[in-house]
């Protein structure tokens, strides 16, 4: 039954694909014949696709049938359509190489990229791999999330049509959220902030995009962690800024450099530094700060992974220190629930507020105001601080048996010590190997994770695995681990 609703529907798009011009010179049934041959071989019409029956197709462009059963004979004898015995006619399945993308199709001149969008276009990339979502870092826990309690929250404000949910309203965030929001920072990382001062957006790297724009000119010199956040530095690099390394070493962060730029913004994650998962000390945080007033300089800090902290007592969030109201806090739900939510959100001092405001605006980096308020509710109920706690637990257990097993069948090749905090671990590799090459082999048993090397933009590279555990169960994790043995065996030889 669903199957024919399914071929239902595509047969209804085609109808609407397909059109005739009368005043054209063509003939109608040629007209039909090549338009049919062209969406076939550009693949916008796939293979196995059921074609409208005669009189539906004839009816709906306003022609003969005898014109659809000629364009349909001409198409079957060539092979691009199959007759079915009892089930109509399909588009058939043609060589691969007899089907091209339209966007496959070569040009002979097009208009070039801006020199932005050329910087843009050649950012490095970190992303998952649909099956291959063990050990990618990033990748919360999603089977024990409450999908039905968050269900029912969407459902009690979807069957109502409110206004506010539908219209062009709350482009900074819906005020029950940006209360909600503004009421847990200041409760759980020591944030000083106003509702007002809280700005909704869709997820970090829009963030990230956002106050990139804002705050800086071409040329301006950005202190970036390194290693670092590849999406920061994609961001600063693509709004025309100039990434300088700030180091971050097994000692601390090296914040004094008389040879380095004096810095228009600096971007750190200081709770949970991505990828070493080392924290800032308060001292470190302090001289930051001073440092940024010397210059002028806002500081942008991206509270990374700081809900998870397994041992010890959390550290307040930087932002909690400042008292000139240069530095700018940001967070994302993507970890604490699930990555497709894209909603994330920016604390900025009072003198930013309206003008991030109309930036949020104009570029529409705004989340769904049906999705805020189910979780507005999320978070005023208590669910959220309800999984949260729940996610600790299960990721400090998972961080242990993550490390027992690489400890037990990786040793041979890498080093992983425990983390205080986050949802990942570096592994640093032993041997002198390429952790691109490790990747490729993993990849082939069936196993992601992200390479240490593309988080080095100027200094010299290090090799490692970045391991995300808090996203797989125990028997996940061993198949991995067998899995990474085997890959670290094939790049050995």
């Amino acid at each position: 039954m669903v199957a024919r609703r399914l071929a239902a529907r595509r047969n209804e798009s085609l109808l609407d694909m397909l059109t005739i011009e009368r005043s054209a010179s063509a003939p109608i049934h040629r007209q039909l014949y090549d338009s049919l041959r062209a969406k076939i071989l550009s693949g916008d019409i796939k293979p196995n696709t059921r074609v409208p029956a005669t009189r539906a197709l004839a009816q709906n462009l306003g022609i003969s049938r005898n014109t659809v059963l000629a364009t349909y004979d001409a198409l079957l004898a060539e092979g691009y359509l199959e007759s079915r015995l009892g089930s109509g006619t399909w588009v058939a399945t043609l060589p691969s190489d007899a089907v091209r993308s339209r966007n496959a199709v070569v040009r002979a001149k097009t208009p070039s990229l801006s020199r932005r969008g050329e910087v843009m276009v050649s950012q490095p990339r970190d992303r998952t791999i649909p099956n291959r979502i063990a050990f990618h870092p990033g990748y919360p826990e999603i089977k024990s999330f409450p999908f039905a309690t968050w269900a029912r929250l969407l459902k009690r404000h979807a069957r109502y049509a409110h206004e506010d949910l539908y219209g062009y309203h709350w482009v900074a965030g819906h005020p029950r959220l940006r209360a909600a929001i503004a009421e847990y920072l200041r409760v759980s990382r020591s944030v000083e902030c106003e509702p007002d001062h809280v700005v909704v957006v869709n997820g970090t790297q829009a963030a990230l995009d956002i106050l990139a724009r804002l705050l800086i000119d071409d040329g301006d010199v950005c202190w970036i962690e390194e290693p670092g956040y590849l999406g920061a530095h994609s961001a600063i690099r693509s709004a025309g800024g100039r990434p300088v390394p700030l180091p971050v070493l097994p000692g601390g962060w090296s914040l004094e450099d008389d040879n380095r730029a004096a810095p228009r913004l600096i971007f750190v994650t200081p709770s949970c530094q991505w990828p070493l998962g080392y924290v800032m000390r308060m001292e470190e945080r302090l001289r930051l700060l001073q440092i940024a007033e010397r210059h002028d300089a806002w500081v942008v800090e991206d509270d990374y992974d700081s809900e998870y902290r397994f041992r010890g007592r959390p550290i307040p969030a930087m932002q909690g220190l400042d008292k000139s109201g240069r530095v700018i806090y940001m967070g994302t739900f993507a970890k604490t629930l699930f990555p497709s939510l894209r909603i994330g959100f920016i604390v900025v001092p009072p003198q930013l507020t309206q003008g991030l405001k109309r930036v949020v605006s104009n570029t529409a980096h705004y989340p769904p105001l049906l999705l805020q308020v189910a979780l507005a509710d999320f978070m005023d109920e208590g669910f959220f601080a309800s999984h949260l706690k729940r996610m600790r637990k299960l990721y400090a257990g998972r961080q242990k048996f993550f490390i027992e097993q690489s400890r037990a069948h990786l040793a041979e090749w890498l080093t992983i010590a425990e983390s205080d905090a986050g949802m990942q671990l570096v592994g640093h590799l032993k041997k002198p190997l390429d952790d691109l090459e490790l990747l490729s082999a993993a990849q082939h048993q069936g196993v992601d994770f992200s390479p240490l090397s593309r988080q080095y933009s100027h200094l010299p590279r290090q090799h490692g695995a970045i391991f995300g555990y808090a996203g797989i169960d125990e028997k996940a994790t061993r198949i991995g681990i067998a899995a990474l043995k085997a890959a670290f065996i094939e790049i050995s030889r």
